[in-house]
């Protein structure tokens, strides 16, 4: 009976710098960018252990252009790891990590070899009559269906093929060699590893078509385990796909509704019993929290007048339940209960809400805001207005917490 197994990893993003992460927090940045590397130190712990065959990478092993040569040279070190043990590995670019994006090289052992990304090319390795047929990217972005020139399947192989890709689709990540189920179905191989896509996915079982995912979460929309998947082959069929969850931090959102709560420190016991139960036990590994507070409440202006007391409560209660934990963001999306709100003006009694709700919607305002808005995120560091929304918050969200500030410092709260 033929039995063998092998890693398929992808998306390693070695050397990703976390500049957003660098504003907030440099320390935590650089433990984030050592924690990638960790990542992948283990799943090579891990190959070893388990005494897999051979361990492929299907694209984006780099982030992009290495600002030195460190980040080779720890690769280089890791993967020598696996050719001492006699594990043979197979690399593929993607777009990070394209021809033309990555320029520089150190030599690596004999053992890896890497597709070519003119055109599709095989490896093989008898002793297991199991072929690897697979295409890098020769630029940033591929727009066609590489995946209909692969070759055809050596006979009395196990044939697996390799490729970076999108398939028809997987928002937010670009559109690169797209093609469909169907397309990979109709090379005939027995196991697909693809990269590209950071969220653990089996896409289909006959034959298998696998994302396994990234190794490390790099921000808010990649959370929970991260990892690779180590699969085991049974007289040249897939037997067990099981995930290897390496990640050594990990992102985490925690909302929590506040509506109840009538006092500010009836809200922060709220929130430190929902953190307790949602982050209590971390494994040892860094998290970055993001807190989303989330109800209609009273106590919103209060909230927004004192965001900065309450970050460092938040924190503080993150503290007593981990060491490690991080706030990383608190996201304040708790609504206004809506009530007529007035001011004394002598024998007038002024409703400001309604002026007020107006005046932010007012077009000339929103225009303003905006300008402003660009103004600032130009003299920010690149990459530190990323993400969801410029400096976490829209336009639109940010001229509702001004209302609600105003009004609350009017008195007329």
């Amino acid at each position: 009976m033929s039995r063998f197994r092998f890693i398929h990893a992808a998306d390693l993003h070695l050397g990703s710098p976390f500049e957003g992460l660098a504003i907030k927090d440099r320390v935590i940045a650089e433990r984030f960018a050592a924690a990638t590397r960790d990542a992948f130190s283990e799943l090579v712990r891990r190959a070893i252990e388990e005494e897999v065959a051979f361990f492929i990478v299907a694209g984006d092993v780099y982030d992009g252009e290495w600002r030195d040569n460190s980040i080779g040279l720890f690769f280089n070190r890791e993967v020598a790891r696996l050719d001492r043990a006699a594990i043979p590995v197979f690399l593929l670019k993607g777009n990070h990590d394209a021809d033309s994006v990555v320029t520089k090289s150190i030599t690596l052992p004999t053992s890896v070899s890497q597709f070519d990304t003119r055109k599709p090319s095989s490896f093989a390795l008898d002793d297991l009559k199991v072929s690897l047929h697979g295409q890098g990217f020769a630029e940033r972005a591929a727009s066609d269906n590489l995946a209909r020139a692969y070759p055809a399947p050596v006979p009395g192989h196990f044939n697996i093929g390799v490729l970076h890709t999108s398939l028809t689709g997987r928002p937010p990540h670009a559109n690169y060699a797209p093609c469909s189920v169907d397309d990979l179905r109709a090379r005939g191989y027995d196991y697909w590893a693809l990269g590209h896509v950071h969220d653990h996915e089996i896409v289909a079982n006959d034959p298998p078509i696998v994302f396994p995912g990234n190794l490390q979460g790099r921000n808010i929309r990649e959370s929970g385990e991260k990892g690779a998947v180590l699969v085991s082959v049974e007289d040249g069929r897939v037997a067990s796909i099981d995930r290897l969850v390496v990640d050594q931090a990990r992102w985490q959102l925690v909302s929590v509704d506040v509506s109840a709560a009538e006092t500010v420190p009836a809200l922060l016991r709220l929130v430190e019993d929902a953190l307790g139960s949602s982050c209590g036990d971390g494994n040892g590994r860094l998290t970055a929290l993001r807190v989303a507070l989330i109800g209609a409440s009273a106590l919103r202006p209060q909230i927004l007048m004192g965001r900065a007391e309450l970050v460092d409560e938040i924190q503080a209660a993150c503290h007593r339940i981990d060491p490690d934990i991080w706030l990383e963001k608190l996201d304040l999306r708790v609504g206004p209960i809506e009530r007529p709100l007035a001011v004394d003006e002598g024998d007038a009694r002024v409703d400001l809400q309604p002026l007020l709700a107006d005046l932010v919607h007012d077009p000339a305002l929103v225009d303003a805001a905006e300008a402003a808005l660009r103004e600032i995120l130009a003299k920010l560091p690149a990459a530190s207005g990323s993400g969801d929304a410029p400096l976490g918050a829209t336009v639109d969200d940010l001229l509702a917490e001004a209302r609600d500030v105003l009004l609350a410092r009017s008195g007329s709260d």
